[in-house]
């Protein structure tokens, strides 16, 4: 998703407009203003979902608790984080990027690629996992409001490429600020390339990437079809992400407030899930109408995929995900495909 530069003396008004931490708090019975930041792009399904929850923060509360989204305009995920931490936001919306720079351990819900092998196998797994994370943000700071996910990553490429081989004379964009995850790929004979989201297009369209994995959705959304019009069928791994709040704001409020705003948080949440996931095969269909090239994975192709992503196994254990929850999910999955016979 792509944030949007600002202007150097724009972004310092707004950073001196959004103050301290303080701010946010209620003030002789002044509203609480909530400030939440997120890559997400303004005018996407995202974005209006965010808007109508904080719509309903404010009727539930009677106006106590008002909402200001900054979609795409406050920086990468790992900015967003940092902004929670110094109080000049008090919440985001995150994917797993972001979400590790607060605990590695959430990255075992994505950053195990082809470990998954259906979007119920990955419900089944983080709905265990969930109280866990969960707790493990809550000890550094961050209250989880929701869970979700967007479907599957898939790869856009500038020419056809089909199999791992192919992709290694391509150059892969990579989010910016992860060396652990530069020095995994790179060790596969990749070229990984890392960039902000916001610079994608433009390197695609100059030759600096040849490969951008994302959801269709986001594809659509940003354009990248338009440059990298092939999409190989493989589900490389989820997009998983959530919502969070500084501990301490939240501990400011009431339980009634805290009760009323987590049932809000949680519907847009299962909103972001279906939408996401039905939004995904309409963006495919849409960039087909526009000439994406959708490229099939043959089976014997999908096993040297496979083959691929379980050779990065053994760096990303330990590494990009805390050995114990990537045991914990190689656990969950044996457990659930042990009580679902069929093909996984």
């Amino acid at each position: 998703m792509r944030p949007r530069r600002l202007a150097l003396g724009a972004a310092a008004i707004l950073t001196l407009a959004l103050g301290s931490a303080g701010a946010a708090l209620a003030q002789d019975g002044a509203p609480v203003r909530i400030r939440l930041g997120t890559i997400v792009p303004q005018g996407t399904s995202y974005h209006h979902l965010l808007l109508a929850m904080g719509e309903r923060w404010r009727e539930a509360t009677s106006g106590r608790v008002q909402l200001t989204v900054y979609a795409g305009t406050m920086g990468s995920e790992l900015e967003l984080v940092r902004r929670v931490r110094l109080g000049q936001l008090q919440a985001a919306t995150l994917t797993v990027v972001g979400l590790r720079e607060i605990d590695p351990a959430v990255g075992a819900l994505q950053l195990m690629p082809l470990m998954f092998r259906s979007l119920d196998e990955l419900d089944f797994v983080r709905g265990r996992l969930e109280p866990e994370l969960t707790r493990r943000l809550a000890d550094r700071g961050f209250v989880v409001l929701f869970w979700a996910d967007a479907g599957w990553v898939r790869f856009f490429t500038r020419r056809p490429a089909v199999r791992p081989d192919d992709f290694r004379h391509l150059k892969v964009f990579i989010t910016a600020g992860d060396p652990e995850t530069f020095d995994v790929i790179r060790s596969g004979g990749f070229s990984p390339v890392p960039l902000d989201w916001s610079d994608a297009l433009t390197a695609l369209q100059t030759g600096m990437i040849d490969v951008v994995p994302t959801i269709p959705y986001h594809a659509l959304a940003m354009q990248f079809y338009t440059v990298a019009s092939n999409m190989l069928e493989v589900n490389w791994a989820p997009l998983v992400g959530a919502e969070i709040i500084s501990k301490r704001v939240w501990d400011a409020l009431s339980p009634e407030t805290q009760t009323a705003l987590r049932a809000s948080a949680a519907e847009t949440g299962r909103q972001f899930e279906e939408r996401g996931r039905i939004e995904n095969d309409e963006a495919v269909a849409a960039m087909q109408r526009r000439g994406l090239n959708v490229i099939p994975v043959p089976p014997a192709v999908e096993a040297e995929w496979r083959a691929l992503s379980e050779s990065f196994y053994p760096q990303i254990r330990g590494r990009l995900v805390p050995s114990d929850m990537f045991d914990e999910v190689l656990r969950l999955l044996a457990e659930y495909r042990g009580s679902h016979p069929g093909p996984h």
